[in-house]
């Protein structure tokens, strides 16, 4: 089997291709399914009204804070101060979850216009670029989910290890345990210095030019983007918030490392746990076996009975489903997974699921320590 070394980064991307062995009837027969359920109920597959009131409430959660901050309404008290920082992280990695997700999907609207001008919208405020996260979630993970070498969601950069074809250090023993801390700054890489490196890289891999961009353009594009969103969110709390600066700083940090630690915790346990399965692609650079299959073979769900927790993270404890439809709404998760489980059941596939989200921490938190080595 061929390996794609971290050396070989910067190639030219060479896609890799899914050989069907028979098997491609039960994908086949769950899109079939699925289809003639929306065409039962005489409904779209993008969002209704109930996406619509998430795009109110998530967005208000992340912008109203803020203004508290910069009107002075926490009054002298610090601990008011940084508990709307915290306030504005969880509103921002709700956004990013229920609404930016299904937005840069195309599932939000039947209008792809305002797909994308929410999408772009949310994650420039969020101090991301939208471009390069629909290189990396939509192309990368979504099409090689679980190859090393292709999904940037199993690469973390050398200081983890999520594959077992990736090579071990000494300092995995702990990777358990420093993992959530480096979840943390998930965001907080986005609207630093991540971006540009990305861009650089999907540049050199001829990966801009699928999406009908140059770096050139935008790079400058992004890097204006970058400065207005230091502007606004840390420029202003800075001239007009009443504190020490270094406040300010540790308040937008605490922000980002909340909302980063809270996009962690879910979106990893969906992918890097026991049950999960990591192919290769060979020397033709072919994965054995079907497209749809691969992803029941590599996802999880959790928490399917928690509605509190289905409603704020937008439906992504419905993986499997998101990953077999990822351009339908996640309003109709729940409602597709029985069609999807009892196919899956009928063609003798596997259909992970975990019980609760701890379940699903602990899964993952496990797999962590079977890859310390």
């Amino acid at each position: 089997m061929q390996k794609i070394e971290p050396s070989m980064a910067v190639e030219k991307f060479k896609s890799v291709r899914f050989i069907p062995k028979n098997d491609r009837d039960f994908g086949i027969t769950v899109k079939k399914r699925v289809h003639e359920y929306f065409k039962s109920k005489n409904i779209s597959r993008t969002g209704d009204y109930r996406i619509w009131i998430k795009a109110i409430i998530l967005p208000a959660l992340y912008i109203a804070p803020f203004v508290l901050i910069l009107t002075g309404s926490f009054g002298q008290s610090l601990a008011i101060f940084y508990g709307l920082w915290l306030l504005m992280g969880l509103g921002l990695a709700g956004c990013g979850f229920s609404v930016m997700h299904d937005a840069c999907h195309g599932a939000f609207s039947k209008n792809q216009k305002v797909n994308d001008i929410i999408g772009k919208a949310i994650l420039n405020v969020a101090g991301g670029y939208a471009l390069n996260w629909k290189i990396q979630h939509n192309v990368l993970h979504h099409s090689y989910t679980n190859i090393d070498g292709y999904d940037e969601d199993i690469a973390p950069g050398g200081v983890m290890r999520f594959s077992p074809h990736q090579p071990a250090k000494p300092i995995f023993r702990f990777q358990a345990y420093y993992a959530w801390f480096l979840y943390g700054l998930m965001t907080f890489s986005w609207c630093t210095f991540k971006d540009f490196l990305q861009l650089s890289r999907y540049h050199k891999k001829g990966l801009l030019k699928t999406q009908g961009a140059t770096y050139k353009k935008e790079f400058a594009k992004m890097l204006s983007l970058k400065i207005a969103y230091y502007a606004v969110f840390m420029g202003l709390p800075l001239l007009l918030v009443d504190v020490a600066w270094w406040h300010v700083v540790l308040g937008w940090f605490s922000m980002h490392f909340l909302a980063g630690i809270t996009l962690g915790s879910v979106f990893q346990p969906a992918h890097v746990v026991p049950s999960s399965e990591f192919p290769l692609p060979d020397e033709n650079n072919n994965v054995g076996g079907d497209r749809v299959k691969h992803q029941l073979l590599t996802t999880s769900n959790f928490a399917p009975t928690n509605k509190i927790l289905s409603w704020y993270v937008g439906g992504l404890n419905y993986q499997i489903e998101h990953h077999l439809f990822p351009n339908m709404s996640h309003v109709h998760h729940r409602e597709i997974s029985h069609i999807v489980r009892e196919t899956a059941k009928e063609f003798g596939l596997p259909y992970y699921s975990q019980p609760s989200f701890r379940a699903a921490l602990a899964g993952h938190a496990k797999m962590l320590h079977k890859l310390r080595k």
